[in-house]
């Protein structure tokens, strides 16, 4: 008689899972508000770009071409090193590598409002491509071990709400910072000078996310819990 003991979970592995319960539900509503507050974050910045396209469209003398590039930078970076992070996030540290994403598209928000030419505005955008694609496969890995299979749903739910969100405040934020900067002509900023209304814009958008990104290295992550399915 022979015994399989294909992919069977272990009584190692077992006994693991029963040793390590998941965290408070307050822990865990903790960690999902705060990853919420930064994919809204992560939205405005996202979005922030294309509410500004004429004002930088004016300044550079882009073409309908090279807006279309600018604007598709993004996505085409995201998409493509989001497999990538899923593998990372397997492997590392998921709140430390959060807290590197927020801080890499909050610096390239900046960057893009500091741009010289166009060049310098794609590399920017393309960052924060990058930086973004940290979140989300991090979140719901988090999200699986700070819940039980059961109580994932209204987590899921809260941070997904973070999408309109995030969109209506790119809109308010770039609206009333556009109309306040311009009704003054330029603004000046200490270490950035005078800037124009778009540029201001995005610099005082993109700022706030550095601050948050050093407040995630100081939060812990839920311990990673085995697969026990057979």
């Amino acid at each position: 008689m022979s015994t399989d003991t294909g992919s069977a979970a272990s009584p190692e592995d077992t006994a693991t899972a029963v040793e390590k319960p998941y965290p408070s539900a307050a822990a865990g509503w903790f960690l999902v508000v705060m990853l919420t507050i930064a994919y809204i974050f992560s939205f405005v910045d996202r979005y922030i770009l294309g509410l500004l396209v004429e004002p930088i469209k004016a300044e550079f003398a882009l073409t309908d071409i090279q807006i279309g590039w600018l604007l598709a930078a993004f996505t085409i970076i995201y998409g493509f090193v989001g497999v990538f992070m899923g593998w990372l996030i397997d492997r590392g540290k998921r709140i430390w590598i959060v807290s590197v994403g927020i801080a890499l598209w909050s610096a390239a928000t900046v960057a893009t409002g500091m741009a010289k030419n166009f060049v310098q505005l794609f590399i920017a955008r393309m960052s924060v491509g990058v930086g973004e694609a940290t979140l989300s496969p991090a979140t719901f890995s988090m999200i699986g071990d700070s819940f039980p299979p059961e109580k994932r749903g209204k987590p899921i739910a809260f941070y997904s709400s973070a999408l309109p969100i995030g969109a209506g405040l790119a809109s308010l934020l770039s609206a009333g910072i556009i109309a306040w900067a311009a009704s003054g002509g330029t603004q000046s900023l200490p270490l950035f000078g005078e800037l124009s209304p778009w540029r201001f814009t995005l610099i005082v958008v993109g700022l706030p996310g550095i601050f948050l990104a050093l407040f995630f290295l100081l939060m812990k992550e839920p311990a990673r819990r085995p697969d026990l399915r057979a």
